[in-house]
């Protein structure tokens, strides 16, 4: 199962990442005197929790202690930003020194709040050039007004995933690159049986699974917040475009009330029951996951990826997407910062660790000479994400002091725009916007 699929619900894990920021505990590198060669013990947290993936953290610890034999890492997963959070606050021998969260969103509150240590140090003292090993991108995401109190460890990118089959039979050669070609397909795609339907070209919803609005202004190229801070979604063309695109083509499909009650009957993201699988959705916006999982569910016909496709007058910018992915920081209450400043290293930069954990759980690698690596396992359907975390016009939503507070605004405005309720889309953003900046000055 990919990264997203344990998330806990956004609004919880926003709650539990807000109590954090209550508990700053030390500023960063305070306690960065320990000696790394020492004999010592590390406490590693970590959110993963199927057996392969289990397998495949013990089995990159293992690496990490043969080379580092005086470090013994004690590993627990299945962790969520709450436990995170709640043993943090408290303190003492049983917090993690090394914690490894899914929550990209929460990387500005744990850094805004010195929960976690600025890595800037330790990367210099190594002669680590963070600029030549991460993609420009990952860096924005693992930091927050210079201060890089995590690293990138995976990546995921996101895409188009499409019935190759059900193309040929619509006599669709290829995927989509701009968005009128992306609607005029979902229509030809999509078979209506009586008040539902039979096959749906797209589910564009903003319920719809991955189909976020933060994954659709991606291919716009949006800027989130101004030179001066403030929210910009008012003043950025981008979201309104985007927001108008996506609910002309809810209407061309049948409607927001027809899609959703389709939608009612979706199985689970994460299960065999998922509509793509079953050939009740013939594109699915996603992640690097779906087609390896939709082979492992025994699907009866053809996998194609692609990029997701641009606004017309943007094709040049064809190959872009949207990413995010894990992150991985050292608690700044820990007393042995220098020894787990090796294991973040070690997990993040090294190309064999990195190249072997991506492997096995089938997620982007997070350094470019991973993304480069002959050892990487690449399949047809796989490079599309690769090139998609290459791009250099790849974009992501950018930290925050509120975390990801701003896009659960974004989102319950897009919720309303695509069900008719917003009457004056400037306005409304324009209210959106001062709701952010409210939200995130309390933050601050």
């Amino acid at each position: 199962m990919p990264r997203t699929g344990r998330l806990t619900t956004a609004a919880t894990t926003l709650a539990a990442i807000s109590l954090l920021a209550t508990a700053c505990t030390g500023g960063a590198g305070a306690a960065a005197d320990d000696d790394p060669k020492a004999d010592v013990t590390l406490t590693f947290w970590h959110g993963w929790s199927a057996p392969g993936e289990v397998k495949a953290i013990e089995e990159n610890i293992a690496r990490f202690e043969k080379a580092h034999p005086n470090i013994k890492v004690k590993v627990t997963g299945n962790m969520t930003d709450d436990k995170i959070n709640q043993a943090l606050r408290a303190g003492g021998d049983k917090a993690p020194d090394v914690v490894s969260s899914f929550t990209t969103d929460s990387v500005g509150k744990f850094c805004n709040s010195g929960a976690f240590a600025d890595l800037n140090p330790f990367l210099a003292k190594s002669g680590v050039d963070k600029t030549k090993v991460f993609p420009k991108t990952l860096l924005e995401y693992t930091q927050f007004k210079g201060n890089q109190c995590t690293l990138p460890l995976l990546n995921d990118a996101y895409g188009l995933v499409y019935n190759k089959t059900a193309f040929a039979a619509a006599g669709i050669t290829e995927p989509p690159k701009t968005w009128s070609q992306f609607v005029a397909d979902a229509q030809t795609l999509t078979k209506t049986s009586g008040d539902t339907y039979e096959q749906l070209g797209v589910m564009p919803t903003f319920h719809g699974y991955e189909t976020t609005p933060m994954r659709l202004a991606a291919q716009w190229s949006p800027t989130y917040f101004g030179a001066d801070g403030k929210s910009n979604l008012a003043k950025d063309p981008a979201f309104a475009k985007m927001l108008t695109a996506q609910k002309d083509l809810v209407a061309k499909l049948g409607g927001y009330e027809k899609l959703e009650r389709f939608r009612a009957g979706f199985g689970d993201e994460w299960s065999a029951e998922h509509p793509f699988h079953k050939g009740l959705v013939a594109m699915q916006v996603d992640g690097e996951w779906r087609a390896a999982m939709a082979k492992e569910a025994g699907v009866g016909f053809e996998i194609g990826t692609a990029p997701l496709p641009v606004p017309d007058d943007q094709v040049d910018d064809y190959g872009k997407g949207y990413v995010s992915g894990t992150v991985m920081g050292i608690a700044s209450a820990s007393h042995r910062q220098n020894a787990a400043w090796e294991l973040v290293k070690y997990m993040t930069t090294d190309t064999e660790a990195v190249v072997a954990f991506a492997n096995a759980i089938h997620n982007v690698p997070s350094t470019l000479a991973a993304l480069d690596s002959p050892a990487l396992q690449v399949t047809p359907e796989f490079k599309t994400f690769l090139d998609i975390a290459r791009h250099p016009k790849s974009n992501t939503t950018p930290a925050q002091a509120d975390g990801g507070t701003y896009q659960l605004t974004l989102q319950d405005f897009a919720y309303k725009t695509e069900k008719g309720d917003v009457a004056d889309l400037p306005a409304g953003l324009a209210e959106t916007d001062r709701q952010i900046d409210t939200d995130i000055a309390k933050a601050q």
